[in-house]
């Protein structure tokens, strides 16, 4: 299962599989991962763009299919997964059996840095 941590605020998603979403600040552009918890930690499935520039550019092994490109990053599993939130931009959103939420759902909004992790299992 997978976590948010934000200070003292642990938010379980009841979920081993999320779709991390954003839209870039600059380009204004969706961009989502999947993510999905394994034993070796937060496993990276799937990134997918719907545009590029300003530091959006695809990789060479992406493919476009209706206007949106997609790729499998080259990543290993990540003990953690760091998110700021600047104010700036909309809050990141998290999306689980295809229902998106705002970040600020599962934790305060003024929490900064969030971090996403396996949850510990006691």
């Amino acid at each position: 299962m997978i976590c948010l941590l934000a200070g003292s605020t642990i938010a379980p998603l009841m979920a081993g599989a999320i779709t991390l979403a954003w839209t870039h600040s600059v380009e204004k552009i969706a961009w989502e991962e999947d993510w999905r918890s394994t034993p070796a930690g937060l496993e990276l499935v799937e990134a997918r763009v719907r545009g590029s520039g300003a530091g959006m550019e695809p990789p060479p092994e992406a493919k476009l299919v209706g206007g949106v490109w997609s790729w499998k990053p080259n990543l290993p599993p990540q003990a953690q997964v760091v998110m700021r939130r600047s104010g700036a931009t909309a809050d990141w959103r998290i999306c689980m059996a295809g229902q998106c939420r705002p970040m600020e759902s599962y934790v305060p909004p003024e929490a900064d840095p969030v971090v996403m992790k396996l949850c510990e299992v006691p």
